[in-house]
């Protein structure tokens, strides 16, 4: 569809910016962060998709439909570098979760940004430092293998602060593998700390991984659904 070639509304460039910035997100995490109904959410998002801003995806049955910025909505949002989104049914999940978390975070600390790993990766480029990833062992030839968190949280200046990098973890990863990844965020002494959100089975493993690490001085890890004590949606 052919974008509609008119002024968009303010509410609409920052829909579109922040669906840009965090991939992919959903009606009801839209109407977390904005404090509307689901239903208002979904209207909204559906109006950028029939101007061609958006593109919709629901890939698996009894999850939310997914909504992405289409060539058009980067150009409106003005943030063409983070590229277009690639969803697919082994994504999507994960999309749908951190899309939430997101919300749940923008919420809870209004005093912080929170950007994406999508945004997270521009900056870093940009600055030529991995100020809140991880560096890992194994890479090529020898060099660290850079690992970006799914979102972190910044202090918005003046405030003082490090990172705090917050981590949607729905699956079990390698014990070895989370065990250098945690001890590598605790080895980051750019960052404030690094945050897990996990389901219960997920969370066991994560609290061993912290363990074996001795990372859990700055490293923690807390239920997926937390968030919803602090900022309910």
């Amino acid at each position: 569809m052919v974008e509609v070639r008119r002024q968009h509304s303010a509410e609409r460039v920052a829909i579109i910016q922040w669906t840009a910035r965090m991939g992919a997100i959903t009606a009801e995490a839209l109407a977390c962060r904005q404090r509307i109904g689901v239903a208002s959410a979904r209207s909204r998002l559906l109006a950028a998709e029939r101007d061609g801003l958006l593109s919709r995806q629901r890939l698996l049955v009894g999850q939310p439909a997914l909504y992405m910025v289409t060539r058009a909505g980067m150009r409106v949002s003005g943030l063409r570098e983070l590229g277009l989104c690639r969803v697919s049914p082994a994504n999507a999940v994960h999309l749908i979760a951190c899309a939430a978390v997101a919300a749940g975070l923008e919420r809870a600390y209004p005093d912080h940004r929170l950007v994406g790993e999508r945004e997270l990766a521009c900056a870093e480029r940009e600055q030529g430092v991995p100020f809140a990833s991880a560096r890992l062992p194994g890479g090529y030839r020898g060099g660290p293998l850079v690992h970006r968190p799914d979102l972190a949280l910044l202090p918005r200046p003046p405030a003082p602060g490090k990172p705090v990098v917050v981590e949607v973890e729905l699956t079990v990863k390698a014990p070895r593998r989370l065990e250098d990844i945690c001890r590598a965020w605790a080895r980051n002494r750019h960052l404030g700390g690094a945050l897990y959100l996990a389901p219960a089975d997920v969370e066991r493993a994560l609290a061993r991984a912290i363990e074996h690490a001795q990372a859990d001085e700055r490293v923690v890890v807390a239920p997926l659904d937390a968030l919803v004590l602090h900022a309910p949606c």
